[in-house]
């Protein structure tokens, strides 16, 4: 076994950069195991909240397998599948009012280029050939491709590529931890969209796309209160599409089905991946209002988007019965109820631990940041790694979480991720929190 893993790290391009990296053998439930016999919490979810469910559901398993005796593939473009069509009318039934225009990807990525570029032909269709602009945030993050890239605030990820990078306007995160006016309860982060829009001018600007919780960038950070009221106001005042990319927070992951449901509003476009197919297959889906579905069916032109395993019917087939898991488990309630826990446990720990700056999120999308001094903020130097330290201690601690950096300002800040499956037990979320609590104290032990 350990002569097959070592040939497989020389030929497999992406552990090779990265180090020699465990091998997990074997997933059950919310547990990983590796194969030095270690056993770990998946409380990353898989990379950040894929595993909604937890790995090995029987339900799921027989599902993909008998649709791959049934039907494996068949090309979009000429015929449809039961499976696909049967899920895009259960998330038709799931998404925020008048989101019922739905279709399926494959990636986060993917999905949100597909999403704006929705936008983009919705204003062709309406006759507006001059609105084109995508709005985002700094330190968002909507996908690894060279197009996402260009409307994702993840300056780390986009520097090495920026010559070939379509750059679009932004906007400031709404981050509570460093911003007094977040915390006070202010939207000037919101307003500052209106700014930025009569900046470029409203006959220019096609759309405005943000998470709800901000996920991989910034560690589970969620806009205040009344930001997404107040975006929905902007948005409308200046004729201006709201996307909400839920990649990471939909599906149940923040305690409702789709996190924009805690602002009690609706965007026009709805983007989610990760928790729809709980890691089983590939898969992302799209939910458009109808308006903006009925502007390009009277106008006539097909929306270009096309990727070959879209509307995939064996992914469709895993997005179908991961749904139908969560619904009869009752897993959304168990979200918010297992994420106040998970995070009633985390913030006990600020006391215990000088690094523990902040414990955020929402359900169970919950997220850490570490910081050099506690009393300013001040984070970690860049080089220092210490989210990764971090990462490694909780691994060798018996969990897996999400390390990241870049949160701050784009550049510095550590922070990770804690989101395992929906399925934890409340036994299980104390054994998390003991893991994190060990790895914090083994973390401030490498500090000089």
């Amino acid at each position: 076994m350990v002569e097959m893993a070592a040939r497989h790290a020389r030929a497999s391009f992406f552990p090779a950069l990265g180090g020699d990296l465990p091998t997990i053998v074997r997933a059950e439930g919310i547990y990983l195991y590796d194969d030095a016999g270690r056993r770990l919490i998946d409380a990353a979810g898989g990379v950040g909240a894929v595993t909604s469910i937890g790995h090995g559901v029987p339900e799921v398993i027989d599902a993909i397998a008998a649709q791959l005796r049934t039907v494996a593939f068949v090309p979009w473009t000429q015929f449809q599948s039961e499976p696909a069509q049967r899920l895009a009318e259960a998330v038709a039934e799931m998404t925020p009012r008048g989101l019922n225009g739905v279709a399926l990807f494959n990636s986060g990525s993917e999905v949100t280029e597909g999403a704006v570029k929705l936008a983009r032909q919705y204003w062709l269709a309406r006759g507006n050939p001059d609105k084109h602009l995508v709005v985002s945030r700094w330190q968002g993050f909507h996908g690894m491709t060279l197009g996402a890239s260009g409307f994702s605030g993840h300056t780390q990820r986009r520097r090495k590529y920026q010559p070939m990078i379509h750059d679009m306007p932004k906007i400031g995160p709404a981050y509570a931890y460093r911003c007094a006016d977040c915390a006070s309860g202010s939207l000037r982060c919101a307003d500052e969209l209106e700014r930025v829009i009569r900046w470029h001018g409203p006959e220019n600007v096609a759309c405005f796309i943000a998470e709800p919780v901000v996920g991989a960038t910034m560690g589970a950070v969620p806009a205040p209160p009344g930001y997404f009221q107040r975006i929905r106001e902007i948005c409308d005042r200046y004729d201006v599409l709201f996307i909400a990319d839920e990649v990471m927070s939909g599906f149940g992951r923040t305690g409702r089905w789709f996190a924009i449901e805690h602002w009690d509003t609706a965007p026009d476009i709805l983007v989610a991946a990760k928790g729809v197919s709980g890691g089983y297959a590939p898969l992302a889906v799209l939910a458009a209002h109808e308006q903006v579905v009925g502007a390009l069916r009277h106008a006539g032109t097909p929306w270009v988007m096309g990727h070959t395993y879209a509307q995939n019917p064996v992914s469709a087939a895993a997005g179908l019965a991961v749904l139908d898991y969560l619904q009869r488990h009752d897993l959304v309630r168990a979200a918010h109820e297992r994420g106040d826990q998970l995070r009633a446990g985390l913030q006990g720990l600020i006391g215990r631990h000088r690094i523990l700056g902040d414990v955020r999120g929402m359900g169970l999308l919950l997220g850490v940041e570490l910081v050099q001094d506690r009393a300013t903020r001040a984070p970690f130097p860049v080089e220092a790694g210490m989210a990764f330290r971090f990462g490694r201690a909780c691994v060798e601690e018996g969990a897996a979480v999400y390390p990241g950096q870049s949160g701050t300002d784009g550049l510095v800040g550590d922070h990770a991720l804690v989101t395992p499956p929906l399925v934890i037990t409340p036994e299980q979320v104390d054994d998390l929190v003991g893991a994190i609590d060990r790895a914090l104290t083994r973390t401030e032990g490498t500090i000089g």
